[in-house]
């Protein structure tokens, strides 16, 4: 019973703390000295061999991922291809439109493995403009910019971002299993999301909300100019798309080859002076980043040890129906609990994968339950992405 209830007080400490702002790394080494204390285990070789072994396991298989999502992130972000995708979508759409371009604009860089912080940071000079000529409340700027970021092109089949990627190593899959399934999923993502995002507008206008500008806008604003073609700044995102599914490279290896096939058509609009700088800054935040995701990692090969945990896993593998509502509710659960998807992902799926394959689910079906599962709570307060968005600072200014 105590290590029940050390595990229980673990896992919400945790998702408290890292909503209340508390860094991720510090709050996964306590959570975990709580949880071992409550399981009885010795303290110090719980977080120097138990905890350890799990941070250092994730950043070994996707260190490469994280590395070449966000390289390839900042070379779309520092040529200006990816302002020029969203001002491309933007002007076939219009400002009437406003809340769909940005949903869409957000989609495709994310879907094609442009890093989802990027993305935010791409995007919002976008939305204000639009948000500004349509009279929307910007308070639905970030609400809108993780919707089209975190939901139908994170989990969708084929796309590069890590969370299709883990169920691979476990499941021997490729990124495009489930694709019947997940692309259904993903179109029925997209349109009850956006009609519910929409509906919320139209509700907050009615009731005589409105954009409300700030000194800040002007300087916040990114200006149309000196960006390349809309038409050709697509060509690195369906480059890597097509290397990873239609001619099976490694992931990490399709984006490279999507960043040396952008490096080579915008070569014009790449600043020699500063693109190394703005790699070597890419390499930092990519570290941070996966530290960030192996901390949660670590908590979990903690919280594994336990005895409590083995109570955890024999209750949801016994949850009534077909074995894939378990395997679903099993990833949605820790994912939510632990403040990250691919945190959560990378503590379930190995765990899980082997239980249900054993009970003969077929492997690619229970990638994509498992990849769609990781994301079913990306929206509450704790996860790290919505944090980092309330709190990037351009966004400071919403309201």
């Amino acid at each position: 019973m105590l290590s029940i209830l050390g595990l229980i007080v673990g896992l919400f400490l945790l998702a408290f703390l890292i909503m209340k702002g508390y860094h991720i790394l510090l709050t996964a080494i306590f959570c975990s000295l709580i949880v071992a204390l409550a399981g009885n285990l010795n303290l110090y070789t719980a977080i120097t061999d138990t905890y350890m072994a799990g941070f250092v396991s994730f950043l070994k298989s996707y260190f490469p991922v994280f590395l070449v999502g966000t390289i390839f992130g900042k070379f779309m972000e520092e040529t200006g291809a990816a302002a020029a995708i969203a001002h491309l979508i933007v002007s076939k759409l219009g400002a009437g439109k406003a809340l769909l371009a940005v949903t869409l604009a957000c989609g495709i860089l994310a879907y094609g493995g442009v890093s989802v912080f990027v993305v935010g940071f791409t995007v919002y000079p976008i939305a204000l403009m639009l948000f500004k000529e349509a009279n929307l409340p910007r308070r639905f700027i970030p609400g809108t910019i993780i919707f089209g970021s975190i939901t139908f092109a994170m989990t969708c089949p084929g796309t590069p971002q890590i969370h299709n990627i883990i169920p691979i190593k476990y499941l021997n899959t490729t990124p495009m299993a489930g694709t019947t399934v997940g692309i259904v999923v993903a179109a029925l993502m997209l349109v009850f999301g956006q009609l519910w995002l929409e509906k919320m507008v139209k509700t907050a206008t009615d009731n005589g909300e409105h954009f409300i500008s700030r000194e800040s806008d002007a300087v916040q604003s990114n200006p149309d100019k000196g960006l390349p073609p809309g038409g050709l700044s697509f060509i690195p995102l369906i480059s890597s798309i097509v290397f990873l599914n239609a001619l099976h490279f490694k992931v990490e290896i399709a984006v490279l080859c999507g960043i040396i096939i952008g490096m080579i058509l915008l070569y014009k609009y790449v600043d020699k002076n500063t693109i190394t700088d703005a790699f070597a800054e890419a390499s930092v935040s990519a570290v941070t980043a996966i530290a960030n995701t192996c901390a949660v990692v670590g908590f979990g090969s903690v919280v594994k040890a336990v005895p409590a945990f083995d109570l955890l896993v024999d209750a949801i593998v016994k949850i009534p129906g077909p074995p894939l509502v378990g395997a679903a509710i099993g990833v949605c659960i820790v994912a939510g609990i632990t403040g990250s998807a691919s945190g959560g992902m990378g503590i379930a799926v190995p765990l899980l994968s082997p239980i249900y394959i054993a009970r003969g689910v077929v492997p690619e079906a229970l990638h994509r339950v498992l990849a769609i599962a990781g994301g079913g709570l990306d929206s509450l307060p704790q996860m790290v992405y919505v944090v980092k968005v309330i709190k990037m600072p351009m966004l400071q200014y919403f309201g």
